[in-house]
């Protein structure tokens, strides 16, 4: 019985070892993979492929990393709202292209695209606390401009890039007036137990049970459902209930983390939506919600009848 015991207690060992070792070593290659296997680093294509008059933004963050963007405008006079886009942790700006193709088209916007650093024509490597400081440039940047109504700023984060325009939105409740999270996750601790599932005992934060004695060494927790419960703008969950990469249980619980002390919340759930496609099975339901929120919460102008709106946006969310 003392022998069973010893090995058992020496096999538990011998995984948290292994899982320790795994995350220390491998982590930031879970975590951020700007080439996709069998493609390059570099983009494929730039706007003007699917002509899109755009402009090459070079930034620098504030600890001298040189940063690349796109930005993209309707039209040269367009003073419609201003989507800082934040993509997910895998390939480039060029992949999300088509995306905001028709985004421009449905919602009449403009769009900034950041690449991370590490990732496209960026250089350095990406963690989390460059990844934050990369957002803030970006956000300065556009902040910055004359060309574009500095008011009606939104970030759109899907996935990774969710987390990244949490923080940035949290951080910053003058400069972004509403925040868009789609199939985003609570916390990369959560998504080791998912990726990883022999880890969920050791690690995590609001979806796992155990020790979780590994999170220490972490280095990009990305803790979203806490950032969360500190925004102040309004939020919209897009949440694919298909999503076969992040639970839909993760934008449940960032949705009520949010809605305990934030009224100007809206969920939305996309039946056959799933981690990289929401966009497109939602269809024309998925864009004319994210329209509504920006009409509600992103007005051109601010005497519009606010109540008209809110009645709309529920009577469609109810369809």
């Amino acid at each position: 019985m003392v022998s069973y015991v010893n090995a058992l207690l020496y096999g538990v060992g011998g995984i948290v070892v292994a899982g320790m070792a795994l995350l220390v070593a491998f982590q930031e290659r879970l975590v951020y993979v700007p080439v996709v296997p069998g493609l390059t680093k570099s983009y494929p294509f730039t706007p003007s492929r699917l002509r899109l008059p755009y402009e090459d933004v070079w930034l620098r963050s504030s600890d001298g990393v040189r940063l690349h963007a796109w930005f993209i405008k309707l039209f040269p006079e367009c003073r419609g709202p201003t989507i800082l886009f934040f993509q997910e942790n895998a390939g480039n700006i060029a992949h999300r292209l088509e995306m905001v193709r028709i985004m421009l088209q449905k919602l009449h916007c403009n769009v900034f695209m950041l690449s991370y650093r590490g990732y496209g024509a960026s250089d350095g490597y990406p963690s989390q606390h460059g990844i934050t400081l990369d957002a803030q440039a970006a956000l300065d940047h556009l902040h910055a401009r004359t060309d574009i109504d500095t008011s009606r700023i939104v970030v759109f984060g899907r996935s990774l890039g969710g987390a990244v325009g949490a923080v940035l939105t949290k951080k910053n409740p003058n400069k972004v007036a509403a925040l868009i999270l789609e199939n985003t996750f609570t916390s990369i601790l959560d998504m080791a137990g998912v990726l990883l599932p022999f880890l969920k005992w050791f690690i995590g934060k609001s979806t796992s049970k155990g020790l979780k004695i590994l999170n220490i060494v972490v280095r990009s927790p990305w803790n979203t459902i806490d950032v969360i419960g500190q925004v102040e703008q309004p939020i919209l969950f897009l949440s694919g209930l298909q999503d076969e990469m992040v639970p839909p249980l993760h934008m449940q619980l960032l949705y009520a983390k949010a809605a305990t002390h934030n009224r100007q919340c809206v969920f939305v759930e996309f039946p056959t939506g799933m981690h990289m496609d929401t966009w497109l099975s939602g269809g024309d339901r998925y864009w004319r919600t994210v329209q509504l929120f920006l009409e509600q919460h992103v007005p051109e102008k601010k005497e519009e009848n606010q109540s008209s709106q809110n009645e709309n946006f529920s009577d469609f969310d109810a369809s």
